[in-house]
């Protein structure tokens, strides 16, 4: 499996976070070996961490190393489609995700019970436990036959169960980075059903076109 290690400085460009917006409680969902909880909480803020490779974590912790090469690879195969104004460089971008690594690492370690096992569209929590629920490179990232757009509505409506707010990026899928082709329809569907949807511009862009992020509202 995949598992990447994002960095704080990440989370608040794509998803365009502030300061007041971590000060509620918020979930990260499908967080993978992130830093974002480690950071965050370590500053004072409340994050939970959701994934579904925290019921293994002997294997999550073989994963981290594995995807080091893994995330490079696929975006050495699609290079045309990458690029590094916010990252400055290669290394740059890898520096945060070495420092987010062994910040996730050391927190596995220290606090278990951030990490809680679990996945969409199903999530192990209470109605209304969350202000802002967040979703990076997971939704529309990996739209395919699996994750299509039944299984994408189903996954959103349950993190508004869970949330009063939800972040999503980006909004293309992984690779080349083709637009998602359900999600006008997807969007029209949520605002039919009494939610807000809307697209909104982040400070951020590394794959080409990926510079939005979803904001669902109830």
């Amino acid at each position: 499996m995949l598992v990447t290690s994002r960095h704080l400085a990440e989370y608040r460009a794509f998803l365009d976070l502030t300061d007041a917006d971590l000060g509620g409680r918020v979930l990260d969902c499908s967080a993978g070996a992130s830093g974002f909880a480690a950071a965050v909480n370590a500053g004072g803020g409340t994050v939970t961490a959701v994934d579904p490779a925290y019921a293994d974590l002997d294997a999550l912790r073989a994963a981290v190393e594995g995807s080091l090469s893994g995330g490079a690879a696929l975006i050495d195969a699609h290079a045309d489609r990458f690029t590094w104004d916010w990252y400055g460089s290669p290394e740059g971008r890898q520096a945060l995700r070495d420092e987010a690594r062994e910040a996730f690492l050391a927190d596995l370690a220290a606090h278990p019970g951030t990490y809680v096992p679990g996945g969409l569209p199903a999530l192990p929590f209470a109605d209304d436990a969350f202000d802002l629920a967040v979703c990076s490179h997971l939704l529309f990232t990996w739209a395919d036959d699996t994750f299509d757009e039944a299984w994408h509505h189903a996954a959103l409506t349950d993190l508004l169960r869970v949330a009063r707010e939800v972040r999503v990026f980006p909004l293309v899928l992984q690779g080349a980075g083709e637009p998602v082709p359900f999600l006008p329809r997807l969007l029209d569907r949520f605002r039919a059903e009494g939610r807000t949807a809307e697209v909104r511009r982040v400070p951020y862009e590394f794959q080409r076109g990926a510079d939005e992020m979803l904001v669902l509202g109830r």
